[in-house]
């Protein structure tokens, strides 16, 4: 949004890449380094002249550079000679513009004693010569050991020019050092990913699929390319490649996944293009362009399988982004300039351009759409021949909440949480405001209650709705600033529908800001990734995720908590108002959450459905919600639940109109 702030960090970046390397020592809010003065360092291969001491001399010039060996995995392990509380991890490739013996893939362990070791980092590097940082859930450790599985260009031989450890902030002393009790849940390994991953969808091969923009790293561009991440939950594999048979840079577009299971991106820097991602082939296609070039808009899918989109003036003409209509099957836009896209807008002193984003919008019955915000005038909308809206009341006395979050986390009964946001598109305070909408008759205005405040305040955080209807909120900031990590809100809450009260839970080790997603998966975890996206060795910039074991998953010692199993499922093709049958191994309750995807806090996807059962045995019948505007066409998760509380692996079913 800010061109000249990323001008700025463009010029940092090239700075850094000249500078001594004591200057490349970077200081976060959140971690510091740790004094170096006595590390020694050890390898299990080398080239004379190159050992692995040349990564802690503090010369620039010089290098650890392992043996010319395919057969061995080079191991870099740093002896901190004491217990120290560690975070992070970075290293800087050998010196000079050669793109070799850069390491890509690899893993990260760490240890007290040398000999038993704990992951606390794998996957991929950012494919280029800036520093590459590791950061992970603070953990006791001596010795840390970083495993080259990869390198940039193929071969065997991999480099570090000097490498740092860091220790949270504020400080932690060992012997005061306490992990984060299993009623606050447990955030696993980080995942590093190839790509700064601004948007991200779940697809019904239970695959995370991540994009970002022309780069890896940085998102000026429009030129009809983007580098997509793929991240496997059953393999833990990570595939990446770049997409230009489609020219579509889909930087911070709106997304939505169709009734096949499809993920539609709209828009972005090539602001009309629409484009498909379909997990049957692992591939993106092109659709038909929308009539207004859009970006930073809001989609939907609606009841009758079309995908609705307003707003977006980050691209095209400024101003004027009223809604249109995707029909999926015939492969067609209309405009719906009847829904008025002034509704949406906030009172952003720029205007339409920061001030018609991100519009949180609820699909409800009979194909009406709600929108619930960032502004502070909630509307109806219906996408009937040229489209119409209608009062939806005031928000309470809520404030534009501009990236702010809305999730609909009963939707049979209407209830959508919101929470923070600010004023302005940036550079502004957030808020800690909370309140639940609840929509009632088609058309009339819904009920709002203030709830008690957010413990923290958050700009661009994110929300994802959970099995038994809490909601977890992760990252953000206190105040908002595009493309920093200074006020970070490092602590995630879970909100509990039910009392309706904030609960503190395991802090973030990596802010989660500007450019973050986070996703509900098949396994009743939560993916969290990303934030940045702000230019070549950009520090602000978070190629990488990790993922959330809720409390509900851990028993009060830390172990796993036993699952209910589901046994068998009558149908995974079903219609609204479809009977469905289901058997588990311990009595159990049911719930439907819809398959999620996302940009720029916005999920439009996520709701969740209660089901409703009869008990014959440990064999259950239900009756989906007859309505398509509640029960929206397409994947998602049915999760069964045993008396505990305690959620199943998820069986994913398909809702179908045809």
């Amino acid at each position: 949004m800010i061109g000249c702030s990323l001008f700025t960090l463009s010029l940092l970046s090239l700075v850094l890449l000249v500078l001594p390397v004591q200057s490349q020592v970077q200081e976060f809010p959140w971690a510091r380094p740790i004094s170096r003065v006595g590390w020694t360092a050890s390898t299990n291969s080398f080239q004379t002249g190159f050992e692995a001491s040349r990564a802690l001399d503090n010369n620039f010039t010089s290098h650890w550079l392992s043996a010319n060996s395919p057969t061995v995995d080079p191991v870099l392990t740093i002896d901190l000679q004491r217990l120290h509380v560690v975070t992070g991890f970075s290293h800087l490739p050998r010196p000079g513009l050669t793109q070799t013996a850069v390491i890509t893939k690899h893993v990260l362990h760490v240890s007290e004693d040398g000999s038993l070791w704990t992951l606390v980092a794998q996957g991929f590097y950012l494919s280029d010569t800036t520093l590459k940082y590791s950061f992970f859930t603070p953990i006791p450790a001596r010795y840390v050991r970083l495993t080259a599985l990869g390198e940039m260009s193929g071969n065997p031989a991999v480099s570090v020019a000097e490498i740092q450890v860091y220790t949270p902030v504020p400080a932690v002393n060992v012997t005061d050092f306490r992990p984060v009790p299993p009623s606050q849940g447990r955030w696993g390994p980080t995942i590093q990913l190839p790509i700064v991953p601004a948007a991200a969808s779940l697809t019904v091969d239970h695959v995370v699929v991540f994009w970002s923009a022309y780069r890896t790293d940085e998102f000026p561009g429009g030129t009809g390319g983007t580098f997509t991440a793929t991240y496997d939950l059953s393999s833990r594999d990570i595939q990446s490649f770049e997409v230009t048979n489609i020219r579509h840079d889909m930087f911070c577009p709106g997304t939505s996944i169709d009734e096949q299971g499809r993920v539609i991106v709209t828009g972005g820097n090539d602001a009309p293009r629409t484009s498909v991602y379909n997990p049957a082939t692992g591939g993106w296609t092109s659709l038909s362009n929308m009539n207004r070039g859009r970006g930073y808009q809001s989609s939907a899918t609606i009841g009758d399988g079309r995908i609705f989109v307003i707003g977006g003036s980050w691209s095209g003409e400024n101003g004027n982004k009223h809604g249109e209509i995707y029909n999926v099957t015939a492969n067609t836009w209309a405009r719906l300039d009847g829904c008025d896209v002034a509704r949406i807008q906030t009172d952003d002193p720029r205007g339409p351009y920061s001030s018609d984003n991100h519009a949180w919008l609820f699909p409800w019955r009979r194909n009406l759409i709600f929108n619930a915000g960032p502004s502070t005038r909630m509307t109806w909308f219906n996408v009937t021949g040229r489209g119409s809206w209608r009062e939806g009341g005031m928000r309470g006395t809520d404030t534009d909440s501009m990236s702010g979050t809305a999730a609909l986390y009963d939707a049979e009964q209407g209830l959508i949480l919101t929470t923070g946001g600010c004023t302005r598109y940036s550079s502004a305070p957030s808020t800690r405001n909370a309140h639940v909408i609840q929509l009632g008759i088609e058309n009339q205005v819904p009920s709002v209650t203030r709830i008690p405040d957010m413990s923290h305040a958050r700009t661009y955080h994110n929300s994802v709705i959970l099995p038994n209807g809490n909601v977890v909120i992760i990252g953000g900031q206190f105040f908002a600033r595009s493309f920093q990590d200074s006020n970070s809100s490092m602590p995630c809450e879970l909100f509990d529908h039910i009392a309706r009260r904030w609960t503190v839970v395991a802090p973030l080790s990596i802010p989660r800001n500007y450019h973050s997603v986070a996703l509900l998966l098949p396994d009743a975890r939560v993916i969290s990734a990303g934030g940045g996206l702000c230019g070549r060795g950009c520090i602000w910039n978070h190629p990488d995720a990790q993922i959330w074991t809720p409390p509900y998953l851990l028993t009060s010692s830390g172990g796993e908590a036993a699952r209910p199993r589901i046994v068998s499922v009558s149908g995974t093709a079903l219609r609204p108002g479809a009977t469905i049958r289901i058997t588990t191994d311990v009595a159990a309750r049911f719930s439907l959450i819809r398959y999620g995807a996302t940009t720029h806090t916005v999920n439009t996807d996520q709701r969740r459905v209660v089901l409703r059962t009869t008990a014959s045995g440990l064999t259950y019948t239900a009756t989906l919600p007859a309505d398509a505007g509640i029960l929206i066409p397409g994947p998602w998760m049915l999760f069964a639940l045993n008396e505990a509380g305690v959620p199943s692996i998820a069986t994913t079913i398909r809702i179908v109109l045809g």
